[in-house]
């Protein structure tokens, strides 16, 4: 089984506040992104590692590879407008049969026991993502002075890596873009497949805002 890692991090981080995008931010050792390969590296050195980083930040990664003497082996892609782009860019480096991961580049912390459970179920059913429980409460707006609460143990929290076959995912990205595409499941889920749920780690955060970075920072004293 070929496996394929494409990890996207085209963003250009607004929310963080400053230039720097979130993804080349230090973290520890090494910034965010390099410990997000380093996992999928760690856990498969046969799994093909597809980088998506903004175009304009390129020649900024190529020096950090070599000022921090970064070998992992990987194919950089520049990324899109959206996501989307994004995602179906990366597609376009995948010309074999197998399963893909896309992840988010700012999630250093996925465990490699998740990785494995999407992979596996993937090979089960064809597409698979992880989710976590939603422990706090959640109501949900009716109008603009009038709310209720909704049933928390109805929802999940999706995560990623989000694995797929990679027929299916090729054959999901060649429908047109919709702003609802909020993730790669809700793209396959929209050209007709079904996605398997698998239990996440409450560990994997997204690093979204400089809130993320501190509690990163606490968790990678732990994990990295």
């Amino acid at each position: 089984m070929k496996k394929f890692a494409l990890i996207v991090a085209g963003g250009k981080g607004l929310r963080m506040g400053g230039e720097l995008p979130k993804q080349f931010i230090p973290l520890i050792d090494k910034p965010v992104l390099m410990h997000t390969l380093q996992t999928f590296y760690q856990w498969d050195v046969s799994c093909e590692i597809i980088l998506v980083i903004p175009e304009e930040h390129a020649a900024y990664w190529k020096m950090l590879c070599e000022e921090l003497n970064f070998t992992i082996p990987h194919t950089v892609v520049f990324g899109g407008e959206t996501r989307w782009k994004s995602v179906k860019n990366g597609l376009l480096q995948i010309r074999e049969e197998g399963y893909v991961a896309v992840h988010d580049g700012v999630r250093p912390f996925v465990s490699r026991e998740v990785i494995t459970d999407c992979f596996s179920a993937a090979q089960e059913f064809g597409a698979a993502i992880p989710v976590i429980p939603v422990i706090e409460s959640v109501r949900e707006i009716i109008s603009e002075n009038e709310s209720k609460l909704f049933d928390r143990e109805r929802l999940r929290i999706v995560q990623t890596p989000q694995v797929f076959q990679t027929e299916i995912l090729k054959k999901s990205y060649e429908h047109s873009y919709n702003k609802s595409f909020t993730d790669d499941a809700s793209v396959v889920e929209a050209a007709g497949y079904k996605v398997q749920l698998v239990r996440g780690n409450p560990e994997n955060i997204k690093i979204t805002t400089p809130v993320d970075l501190k509690v990163a920072e606490m968790l990678g004293q732990k994990l990295l």
